[in-house]
Order: C-alpha cells, then sequence, then structure tokens
C-alpha cells in the first residue's frame, strides 16, 4: 500500500502514513493529541478537523454531525476521514487537547512520618585470611548487631552488585531497607540525606505525580498532566472496549500512562535535584480499571457482570512496570474497594478523615466516572455513578477541557437574557467547561428558559434560536470568540447534564435510602476532585447535582485522591489504614437496587421531581 505525506498545523509536523489509514491514527502515530471522547468511533463529533488534499468522501456519520456550510469549507471528523494521498489537516483549537488547568493538591491531614523504607549507615571491617566472611552476611551481621535488623532478605540483582559496591566504597555504605527485611539498595558512602518516595493518582482524565521526601514527610516536587489515554477514549468503557478487543490494546494503554508518568517523574527530580535511582518506594492510586491497565492486569471482566476485578491489591517492582525509579523500588497499588469504586476513592476517604466522622458525610468526587461515599466511622457505604464526560466537556456541543479561553462561570440576566461570562486565563472563549455549562443551565431554569423538565423554551429573544431541528441559546456571539463561531448551549446539552447529574443524584439518593437517612441528616458534604473546585455551589445545587443543604457543611478538597496517596506513601500507619477503609466500606452496586431506577427517573427533573427536596431552590424558583 502506498504511503501519503499529511501536514499538520499548526504544529508544522509532517506525518507519513499509509493511504487507508484514519487522520485520527496518523496524528496519533506522531504524538499529535486530538480530541476523541468516543475512542474514535465517531460518535462524539469532537475531533473536528479541516482538510486540504486527498482524503476519502465523507460518511454518513460526518454528513450527519457537521453542517452543511463547514463540509463545503473542508470540515471532517478524524476518526473518520481515511488519507488518499498528501493532504494539510488544520487542527482548531477546539479540537486540540490543549494543557489544561489540572488540581494536583488539596487537603491533607497531618499524618506522622513513618514510611516503610529507610537508610542505614553502616561501615564494616574488611575480610581477612581470619576471617573470609561471604561479602551479604557481613553485611546482615553488622545490621543486626548495629540496628537489629534481622532475618534480612535479597534480590539476586542487589547480591550482584554488592561485592564491587562494598570495595569502590571502602565498605562506608548506605543500605537501602524496606519494611526491616528486604535490602533494597546498598550504595557507597553516606547516602541517608537522599531518601526519596513517589505518589502517582493516575485519573482517567489526567495523571499527578508527588515527589516527597521520605525523611521529613515533605513534598518537594508536584507535577501533573493529561492523561495521554484520552486519545482511546473519554471513558472508562471506551478504554476497557480498546484494552480488550485491539490486539495489543492493554500494554498500549498501560505504556502511554507509564510514559506520561515517566515524564512527570523527571521533570519533578530534575527540578529537585534528585536522582530518579533515588526513589524508593511509589504508590499508585486510580479508579480499578485505571489500577488494572497501570498494574498491567486485565481488566475485562470488569465490563462483565458480576464486574470482578483480577485483585484488590498490587505490589510490583519499578523495573517491572518501566517505571523511572530505583530498579527495586516497590510500587504500590493501595488497595481498591470494588468493580469501578478504585483506590483513589480510597485515598479520598483517608485525606477526608470521613472513617472518623461521628455525623454522616457524603463524599463525591465528580467526574467522568463519580464516585460517592456516604457514613460516618461504624458504616460507610460507597458507589458508582456513570456520570460521563459532560462535566468535563464531554458530550456537550461546544464543551471542552478546563483549558485557557474555556467559559468557566455564566451568568444571565433574567429581564434581558444578556449574558457574562468568565474564561480561564481571561481569554477569548474557545469553548465552556463542565462548571461553565453547569452554570448555564442553572441561570437559564432561574430565568425559565429552561424548564424542570429539561425543555428549553422558544421565547422572543436573538439568544434563542433553532438550528438542525433544536433549540440552543447563544453564550457567546461568534465576533466574541476564539473560534469564528457562536458558542451555544444546545437542547441536547441539557439532556447530557440531566443524564449526568440524574446519575450522580440518584446514586446519593440510594445510598441515603440503604442507610434510612435523608439529607437533613448529612452534616458534611466533601467535593474532590478537579471539576468541584471550580464549581458554583449554588448552581450545583439548582440544577439538583447534590444535596440542598447548608453551604457551611459544603467542603471543596481538591485532588483529595492524591493527597491521601501522599498520606499513605510516607505512613505505613495511613496505609493499613487505607487497607482497612478497603475491607469496611460496602459497595453497592445501582442497577442491582430495586429503587435505583425510580430514582434516577426523579433525579432527571431539575433540581429533582419532588421540590420539597430541595427548599432553597424551590424558593429561587417560586420568584420566576
Amino acid at each position: 500500500m502506498r504511503e501519503a505525506e499529511i501536514l499538520f498545523e499548526p504544529m508544522g509536523i509532517r506525518v507519513r502514513t499509509r493511504e487507508g489509514s484514519t487522520l485520527l491514527d496518523a496524528a496519533r502515530s506522531r504524538g499529535i493529541c486530538i480530541r476523541s471522547e468516543c475512542g474514535g468511533r465517531g460518535i462524539c463529533g469532537k475531533c473536528r478537523v479541516f482538510v486540504r488534499g486527498a482524503v476519502s468522501e465523507p460518511t454518513e456519520r460526518e454528513l450527519e454531525v457537521l453542517p452543511r456550510e463547514e463540509l463545503e469549507r473542508g470540515a471532517r471528523l478524524a476518526c473518520q476521514a481515511r488519507v488518499a494521498g498528501s493532504c494539510v489537516v488544520y487542527v482548531p483549537p477546539e479540537s486540540r487537547l490543549l494543557r489544561r488547568r489540572i488540581l494536583s493538591e488539596g487537603v491533607r491531614a497531618e499524618v506522622v512520618v513513618s514510611p516503610a523504607v529507610e537508610k542505614l549507615y553502616l561501615e564494616l571491617e574488611a575480610p581477612s585470611i581470619s576471617d573470609p566472611t561471604p561479602d551479604f552476611e557481613r553485611l546482615a551481621r553488622a545490621l543486626v548487631e548495629e540496628y537489629g535488623v534481622a532475618d534480612l532478605e535479597a534480590p539476586l540483582e542487589v547480591l550482584s552488585q554488592l561485592p564491587g559496591v562494598l570495595r569502590r566504597a571502602g565498605w562506608k555504605i548506605t543500605v537501602v531497607v524496606r519494611r526491616g527485611r528486604e535490602l533494597i539498595s546498598v550504595e557507597e558512602g553516606d547516602t541517608r540525606s537522599s531518601l526519596y518516595g513517589l505518589a502517582l493518582d493516575i485519573g482517567t482524565s489526567k495523571i499527578a505525580c508527588y515527589l516527597v521526601d521520605l525523611s521529613s514527610g515533605d513534598l518537594v516536587g508536584v507535577e501533573s498532566a493529561e492523561n495521554p489515554q484520552i486519545q482511546y477514549g473519554e471513558d472508562l468503557i471506551s478504554r476497557l472496549t480498546y484494552a480488550v478487543q485491539k490486539d495489543g490494546g492493554l500494554e498500549e494503554l498501560r505504556e502511554a500512562a507509564i510514559e506520561a508518568a515517566n515524564r512527570l517523574i523527571l521533570t519533578c527530580c530534575s527540578k529537585a535535584g534528585v536522582a530518579p535511582s533515588a526513589i524508593y518506594e511509589v504508590v499508585v492510586v486510580g479508579n480499578t480499571v485505571m489500577h488494572h491497565i497501570f498494574m498491567g492486569l486485565d481488566p475485562r471482566y470488569l465490563g462483565i457482570s458480576p464486574y470482578v476485578p483480577a485483585a484488590k491489591k498490587v505490589e510490583s517492582k519499578a523495573k517491572n512496570l518501566g517505571l523511572a525509579a530505583n530498579e527495586q523500588a516497590r510500587v504500590l497499588a493501595l488497595p481498591i474497594i470494588a468493580r469501578f469504586v478504585g483506590a483513589d476513592a480510597v485515598a479520598d476517604i483517608l485525606a477526608t478523615r470521613l472513617y472518623e466522622a461521628s455525623e454522616y458525610c457524603l463524599l463525591l468526587d465528580i467526574g467522568t466516572n463519580t464516585e460517592v461515599v456516604l457514613g460516618r466511622r461504624d458504616k460507610m457505604l460507597a458507589t458508582s455513578c456513570a456520570s460521563g464526560p459532560a462535566f468535563e466537556g464531554g458530550h456537550v456541543e461546544f464543551g471542552t477541557k478546563a483549558v485557557e479561553g474555556a467559559i468557566e462561570r455564566v451568568r444571565i440576566d433574567p429581564d434581558t437574557l444578556e449574558v457574562e461570562y468568565e474564561t480561564i486565563g481571561d481569554a477569548r472563549p474557545i469553548g465552556i467547561c463542565g462548571s461553565g455549562v453547569v452554570d448555564a443551565i442553572a441561570e437559564l431554569l432561574k430565568c425559565g428558559v429552561v424548564d424542570r423538565r429539561g425543555v428549553m423554551k422558544e421565547v422572543e429573544c436573538p439568544r434563542i434560536r433553532k438550528r438542525r431541528e433544536q433549540l440552543e441559546f447563544v453564550v457567546a456571539w461568534r465576533e466574541e470568540t476564539g473560534i469564528g463561531r457562536d458558542i451555544v448551549i444546545t437542547q441536547r446539552d441539557v439532556r447530557e447534564i440531566q443524564l449526568a447529574k440524574g446519575a450522580v443524584y440518584a446514586g446519593c439518593s440510594v445510598l441515603m435510602k440503604r442507610l434510612r437517612i435523608d439529607s437533613r441528616d448529612v452534616k458534611k458534604i466533601y467535593i474532590a476532585g478537579a471539576f468541584g473546585t471550580r464549581l458554583n455551589v449554588e448552581s450545583a445545587i439548582v440544577i439538583g447535582l447534590i444535596p440542598d443543604v447548608s453551604r457551611d457543611l459544603i467542603e471543596v478538597v481538591g485532588n483529595a485522591a492524591g493527597v491521601g496517596a501522599v498520606m499513605a506513601l510516607v505512613s505505613t500507619e495511613e496505609r493499613a489504614r487505607a487497607e482497612e477503609i478497603s475491607r469496611k466500606v460496602e459497595y453497592v452496586e445501582l442497577v442491582a437496587d430495586p429503587s435505583f431506577k425510580d430514582e434516577l427517573r426523579d433525579s432527571l427533573y431539575f433540581p429533582h421531581r419532588y421540590l420539597d427536596r430541595f427548599p432553597s431552590v424551590k424558593r429561587v424558583l417560586g420568584e420566576v
């Protein structure tokens, strides 16, 4: 098959690929990140590009998704258009995976620093004719005498290097020991001041890396980036499908995450002046799918009833995973709870100390896959809601991640329907991120443009119009934007948010029903994750995303999962608590709960079918 050259602009990157390849595959082959939230199935329409040159004829899906005037100007879906010869492809800003504002910090409880690894300095007696004790036994004997470390075990890789290290060091060495038994490393001289660990939060949409001084527990470096797996699908099911159905798909996804993590590790180390070989312990958190893929476990049965994980707790060595750390560093994935409620939820609970609460607390980590935890110290329930990517801009026509130029705040004048908005970085708008969409719909509801059933009304206003047989509301006119197009909220967008928020609130309702409580019994709501930090709590309550409670009971806790991972890294006590949390939390499978369908149906209303559950919203809507 012949090859063709594609020039991707504005990157200026030339790619040679076989004719018949999709533009999306060609872009991926050179690391060009184009949005593809459906995993390249032609469903989301987010991979829109403009092409000049030889490509295949538009598919039925493209004719359905793309306006005729755009098709005439060369608009195509990168996952559908196939290379037929040399061409130039322009990737507009809204289709690029741009650097987003990623939250990597959050609350942190006080912990006792007690890492699983320690460094011990030794000055050994050199062997002699009268004392020809083998090198390892000589070292082990000294550890017993000076530090009381007995029954030491050493891997062959460390033993093979031991004779040379001892003699080069003049028998003055530092040993790294894990849990008082396992010899990880033998180093020349006194290196006790260099003892580091790493916490990794492998999220569906982002990866956060924390470099920690294990001697003090101090955080010395934080880096974060988009999870490159997003190119293979925005949601967990898309990635599960890719991992299972494509030959080598699991390893492809795993390598993408490992490579991204390694870039973050090396950046952290470079900025802090730390050698990656000085990282001796790694703690990983993530939802169950990310946990399985990162550690190389087969995730296929997570998508098939009865949804059984391969393992709850997994350990490996850095060298086996290809992670940029000391080869013998232990990589520990904190234990999961069940199915899609993973180690990130355990870390959330650990960071917020929910397991110590004397009164009922609700924890929401809202994203593509939303974890809901409800309980107190005597009982905790957890579930997972398939809220979809709408809160992160997915399945919304002009939705985008929280990147520069994303509209993140919206206010609408109830009398004139004129709009005020704020964008990230005060840039010209290129789209609207999750918090902006929630704001916009809450404002439209309060203005009477959207009713409680989620139906957009055709009222006299230039901002409200019908296009493609559906109503839409113009948030930003094209002359204001950075993309030369009106940015709108459509009737379909409202439906996407209804489904997403309905799933989350229904999850909350099912757990409350299981515990025989209602929102009045909830004395604290923790909102975790990047979406929560930008979320307007009032708007979230107006649309019925979170229960209507006193606003002073709501606490935004940032990236609690990453913080919990750091806590487990620096403290074996916290690690033991994480395991206890994993055992103690009771998982609720929503689809198996007899009340879920009814709760979901009722939760699809704005804010809910029964307004008495939302007294503050009832008052607001009564004024419309």
